[in-house]
């Protein structure tokens, strides 16, 4: 397969390319025409991806496009200890099982993102794999030696958990385990490039260094390269995958296409061009065009390409039709969010719409609801809602009504 000598370029054009080891040779080698073995890890802590962890997934597409082999990593072996990365608490412990589990239900949407057939199929590992043959004492003294404290507790990766004042060796051990998968996909595959988000830059790092350190001990001259993504953070801080109704899940079974549509959809104005740049294949020029433009329009495009890409076709046109109705035409569409209610449930042929309004997921309780009644941000078929003790018929169900909060979360409740 003919390497694209142009990746490099299209990295640094589309704003991908963050951090990195060692530019100057991450260009030379992109530009060779030689083939690279890059990777990205991920610790399978979730039996499902939100649309925030595939970014890293689409930047190795790219890779993968241009002609060079990819790996992706499962932390089975680092998921018992969860990266400690921003934590202000220590992650859940996983047991082996679900850690297995998750990686079998994950490997099904990564295929969304990279082909595993063909000339140069995608490869999955498991460092569980390696750690589970490696004795404790070997590995300390091994590269464990190699570690320094004190420069581990400077990293931001342990900051929250410093300054809570609850960080344990347990976790401590997660950079050095992070480090030698890098080491060890170099020596078993021949691997010379890692890939991550920009909160990953201490341990990718520290993979980078752990082979210096190695070169000079066993005298060998191997150049590893540590890169990373910009992060996709909301105005507030917080990473982009989740939103007010949820996290925007890859996974089908988990989201329906309209809530998928209007996920992407409330993507805050800022990222709206990264998003574009990762998702799609639209040139940058266009991009920027679109976003300076209209926003609004430019949001509307990225939610189609994004649920056309994740979903398929059939189920971007579903979505934007029924945004369409929703908000431009102000219809009932038979594909907009439905809860069903049953009419056994009913006291007395009838529901407050305190406890309906919960029941429909637009509001997470009664107390909520009622404040948003009295706040004005509650409409029941288009007319606003003034009365908290409001009672819904049965015949008024029966027919189907539509709740609105705010001017973006629709529900239509309908009795059967």
């Amino acid at each position: 397969m003919k390497v694209d000598t142009n990746l490099y370029n299209e990295l640094k054009e589309r704003g991908l390319l963050y951090q990195c080891s060692n530019e100057e040779l991450l260009k030379k080698r992109l530009e060779s025409g030689e083939p690279l073995v890059v990777y990205e890890g991920s610790d399978p802590t979730m039996d499902s991806l939100h649309i925030g962890h595939c970014i890293p997934y689409c930047i190795l597409r790219k890779f993968q496009q241009a002609g060079h082999k990819v790996l992706l990593l499962m932390g089975g072996a680092t998921a018992g200890i969860g990266d400690p990365t921003g934590k202000s608490e220590m992650r859940q412990m996983l047991s082996k099982e679900q850690i297995k589990n998750n990686i079998e239900k994950i490997k099904d949407t990564l295929k969304i993102f990279l082909n595993f057939d063909g000339e140069n199929p995608a490869e999955i590992v498991n460092n569980a794999d390696w750690f589970d043959n490696i004795n404790y004492l070997d590995f300390m003294r091994d590269y464990g030696v190699h570690f320094n404290i004190n420069k581990m507790l400077s990293s931001e990766i342990y900051d929250n958990r410093l300054n809570n004042g609850g960080l344990t060796l347990f976790e401590l051990g997660y950079m050095p385990m992070q480090a030698y998968d890098f080491v060890h996909l170099n020596r078993t595959k021949n691997c010379t490039l890692q890939y991550g988000g920009a909160d990953q830059w201490g341990n990718i790092v520290a993979g980078v260094e752990l082979q210096r350190k190695l070169n000079f001990q066993i005298n060998t001259n191997i150049e590893l390269i540590g890169a990373t993504n910009p992060l996709l953070l909301t105005p507030e801080g917080k990473k982009m995958g989740k939103t007010e109704r949820g996290a925007i899940w890859i996974d089908r079974n988990k989201i329906s296409a309209y809530d998928f549509y209007q996920g992407v959809y409330q993507t805050p104005d800022s990222c709206v061009e990264m998003m574009f740049a990762l998702f799609t294949n639209i040139p940058m020029k266009e991009i920027r065009e679109i976003c300076k433009q209209d926003i609004v329009k430019a949001k509307q495009k990225l939610s189609y390409e994004i649920t056309k890409f994740v979903r398929g076709k059939e189920d971007a046109d579903l979505a934007q039709g029924t945004s369409n109705a929703l908000f431009q035409n102000n219809q009932i569409d038979d594909n907009m969010p439905t809860t069903i209610i049953d009419k056994n449930s009913l006291a007395d042929n009838k529901i407050g719409i305190l406890e309906l309004l919960t029941l429909c997921g637009l509001t997470k309780s009664n107390g909520e609801a009622r404040r948003l009644i009295e706040q004005g941000g509650i409409t029941m078929n288009d007319a606003k809602l003034t009365d908290h003790k409001l009672f819904v018929s049965q015949e008024e169900l029966s027919k189907g009504i539509v709740l609105k909060k705010g001017k973006k979360q629709f529900n239509k409740a309908i009795l059967k």
